[in-house]
């Protein structure tokens, strides 16, 4: 019969330098090895792409439970990008751990996402501005709130400029991040409300960003509509949607 255990992280931690670990728990780079600037797609093979295709002497530093990640160099300075999975409780611990164990400050979600309004096309570019939730994972800590999950200002301001400067067609408003992807919930109705998409996992990373005071921002591109069925492979979702890609390398540097 198996047995699973819950525990904090200051057990996990007291219980691994018993043994002379340092590591996460889910990341198996050393000290040193990941930047304190990072891409995060949800997909592992599509950090795996951006580290071939932008990045400078990459060397990867974490396959556990096959999520990629690699650091290498871009424009002259140091980057890292790591796959989270899908949904906010895989990103929320891959981003936790990035965070508290090894120091990354800045942290830019390039995914994919679902269009929840006519004047958003597949292949656009969304920039999270906020990100309304379906989820419970933060109303859980803050019951007595309705917290708003925010992007880092500093960071959607320099993304919107430099995908405006790039030509790139793109929208900044909020965006829904849903804890179901097969769901019965009339997700176009909050489209009406001018939501401009709808995602799985950006709520998780504002929240993380605000509780360990670090920037965060996603940036989607639309995959597939759900206004007008419109829609793209998943080798093209893989390995097509660069602009995203350019427009996050050039946010984390700038």
């Amino acid at each position: 019969m198996l047995a699973f255990s819950f525990f904090s992280e200051e057990s996990w931690h007291q219980n691994n330098l018993n043994k002379g670990v340092t590591m996460s728990v889910h990341i198996e780079a050393k000290e040193g090895q990941i930047a304190d600037k990072i891409l995060l797609p949800g997909d592992p093979l599509r950090a795996k792409f951006i580290a071939e295709n932008f990045l400078e002497d990459a060397q990867q530093f974490n396959n556990v439970r096959g999520m990629l990640g690699y650091t290498g160099t871009y424009k002259g300075h140091r980057i890292s990008v790591m796959g989270t999975g899908m949904g906010m409780p895989s990103i929320s611990i891959y981003a936790h751990e990035l965070i508290t164990e090894y120091g990354v400050k800045k942290l830019i979600r390039v995914g994919t996402a679902g269009a929840l309004n006519e004047d958003v096309h597949v292949r656009d570019l969304v920039l999270a501005q906020g990100a309304a939730t379906t989820s419970r994972i933060i109303k859980n800590d803050w019951p007595q709130f309705d917290l708003p999950q925010i992007a880092d200002f500093d960071l959607l301001d320099k993304a919107y400029h430099i995908a405006k400067n790039l030509n790139i067609p793109t929208h900044v408003g909020n965006v829904l991040s849903a804890d179901l992807f097969y769901s019965d919930i009339d997700t176009l109705a909050i489209g009406k409300l001018g939501v401009k998409a709808v995602e799985m996992e950006a709520a998780a990373l504002y929240y993380l960003g605000a509780k360990h005071n670090v920037q965060t921002l996603g940036i989607m591109t639309i995959s597939d509509s759900l206004v007008t069925g419109e829609s793209t492979s998943s080798e093209e979702r893989q390995t097509t949607f660069t602009d995203m890609m350019r427009v996050g390398l050039e946010t984390l540097i700038v």
